[in-house]
Formats: C-alpha cells, sequence, structure tokens
C-alpha cells in the first residue's frame, strides 16, 4: 500500500480528511475494533491506577482517604533514603534478579539451538514438553517440590550427600546457600518456556543461508556463531530489554513462598518488603514511595539498555 502525502515547502503533510478515507478505503477500522479492548484494559489497569502514587507524597489515612489525607512532600522519600534496611533489601533485589538474568537469556538459547538440532520430532517435541511444563506449576507447587526435596531430614539431596559421606545441608535456612536455591528454581520453571521464543525465532532464518555455509564449509559451531546468534540477535535483546524492565519486581511470589525469617537478610527483596510493611504494618504512604523508587529505576533501567544497544549493537526496542 502506497500513502501519497502532499508536499509543501519540502516537508510531507497529510490532511485529517485523506487520513480517514485512507481508513476507512483500506478497511483499517476494523483492526482499530479489535484494538480497543486491549486499550481499554491498559487505562483501567495500568494508567488510572497510577492516580494513587499520589499516596507517596502524603501522610495517608485509611479513613480520611487521598482527598483528605495531608500533603507531606519528600518526607517519605527522606525515610527511605535513610533507612538502611531498605538499601540491604534494594542490594538483595539487584542481585538476586541479576543472577537470574545471568543465566536467564543464555540457558534458554542455548536450550533451542539443541532442540532445533534433534532431528527425531518425536523426541524433540517430547523434550519440548519435558522442559517447558514446570512454568505451567504455581510458585506454591514449585516452593513445596523444593522444600521437600531439599530438605535436611528424607530429603533427596541431602539423602544423596549422606551416602556420599557429607554433612546434610540447610538449603533453605543457610544464607550462603539461600540465593542459589531461587535462582535455581527459578531457571529449572522458566528456562524451558523461554526457549518456545527463540525456536520460532529460529525457524525463520532464511535455510538458504545454512546451504550456503555448507557449501562454503562451515562447520556446525561456525553456523551457530555467523548465521544462527546473529540472526535471532533482535530476539536476545527484545527478551533482554524486557527481562530489565521487571528486574525489580519479578522475584515477589517465588520469594514470599520460599523464603523465611533466618534469610531474610540475603532474601528480603523489594516487593516483599513492601508487602510485609504495607500490608503487615499498614505504612501505605512508605511503601507507596518505595515502589515508585522501584518503578524509577526499572524505566532508568530498559531507557539506558535500549540506548547502549541500540548505538554498540545497531539493535534496540525503539
Amino acid at each position: 500500500m502506497q500513502v501519497k502525502l502532499k508536499v509543501n515547502n519540502g516537508q510531507p503533510k497529510s490532511t485529517l480528511k485523506s487520513m480517514k478515507n485512507l481508513i476507512i478505503r483500506e478497511r483499517y477500522w476494523e483492526l482499530y475494533l479489535m484494538l480497543v479492548p486491549s486499550v481499554l484494559i491498559l487505562i483501567i489497569f495500568k494508567y488510572v491506577p497510577m492516580n494513587g502514587l499520589i499516596i507517596a507524597f502524603q501522610q495517608y489515612n485509611i479513613f480520611d482517604g487521598i482527598l483528605k489525607s495531608p500533603f507531606i512532600g519528600m518526607e517519605n522519600f527522606k525515610e527511605l533514603f535513610n533507612n538502611q534496611e531498605f538499601y540491604t533489601v534494594f542490594r538483595n533485589t539487584l542481585l538476586i534478579n541479576s543472577y537470574k538474568l545471568l543465566f536467564y537469556i543464555p540457558i534458554p538459547v542455548l536450550l533451542a539451538l539443541f532442540i532445533n538440532d534433534v532431528k527425531n520430532a518425536a523426541v524433540r517435541k517430547a523434550i519440548q514438553t519435558t522442559i517447558y511444563l514446570p512454568h505451567f506449576l504455581s510458585w506454591v507447587i514449585v516452593g513445596g517440590i523444593f522444600v521437600n526435596v531439599l530438605a535436611v531430614n528424607g530429603g533427596i539431596v541431602n539423602n544423596l550427600i549422606v551416602a556420599l559421606g557429607g554433612e546434610p545441608l540447610k538449603f533453605m535456612y543457610d544464607k550462603s546457600l539461600f540465593r542459589g536455591v531461587l535462582i535455581t528454581s527459578s531457571i529449572w520453571k522458566e528456562a524451558g518456556w523461554a526457549t518456545v521464543i527463540y525456536l520460532a525465532a529460529i525457524a525463520g532464518v532464511d535455510l538458504q543461508m545454512y546451504e550456503a555455509a555448507v557449501i562454503d564449509g562451515a562447520s556446525k559451531i561456525k553456523q551457530i556463531w555467523y548465521i544462527t546468534l546473529p540472526s535471532i540477535s533482535t530476539t536476545i535483546i527484545l527478551v533482554l530489554l524486557m527481562s530489565l524492565g521487571n528486574i525489580l519486581t519479578n522475584s515477589f511470589e517465588q520469594i514470599l513462598v520460599m523464603y523465611n525469617p533466618s534469610v531474610y537478610e540475603v532474601a528480603d527483596v523489594i516487593n516483599t518488603y513492601v508487602y510485609r510493611h504495607g500490608v503487615g504494618q499498614m505504612e501505605y504512604s512508605y511503601t507507596t514511595a518505595v515502589g515508585l523508587f522501584n518503578s524509577v529505576v526499572g524505566f532508568a533501567l530498559v531507557m539506558s539498555t535500549n540506548s547502549i544497544c541500540r548505538k554498540y549493537l545497531d539493535r534496540s526496542l525503539w
């Protein structure tokens, strides 16, 4: 479809009437109609609740409501930045989710490359089903599985360690081990599902490039390095940016189910901290300030990473 634009003094222009006629003529109105429910959901559940951010600047009282609660400016943020516990929680959030991201990007890519090279269709489908089945389990179930498997008394892992002559480990109570449990359980649950995206991207690679590479004598490793990975690099960066956008918020359910007071120092993250103080202690204004700070940092990470990828890799989300 070609759109003709009127040019005046070297600048392209299009009138509202011409665009309206274009939409009607090309039947775009049907596509816009399909878009309406999604836009309404976005507005109602994402933008309208943003009015509640004013609580971060108030001494909020549930009985007075937003309109009658006194405005105190930046006092909640001053309390936030003077609270040593918050810095511990913020550090835990960055460390835990950075470790997850470090493994979450390469492992699904490697799994997708492996599955793509399996020639037997039945075996390939069986592997795919097996590795992405955990995605459909809730964190309550996954947490229960890991608690039982890693239990000090009767856990499969500790039984094996004792059988090999070692001492049982308190995986769920040892501060030095608990982060590893979080990262391992997260990768086990989600890595298989992420391969679906990369398999779809690999399926879109032009087969003629592989044929040309084989003729030129390229090995399988070189085909992957020079053809497959560059071809799916846009998808990898897209997943990276989407993951960075949630880097401060994507551990809530998992940690809430699996952690305990003995590992708060190394496992308490921003969302669980907000939950305990906001819901448990009814510190609504303070925890809203924490949540707003969390969102600003996540936004800054996405914007900066997108700019870096666009500048140095010539790939970006926008």
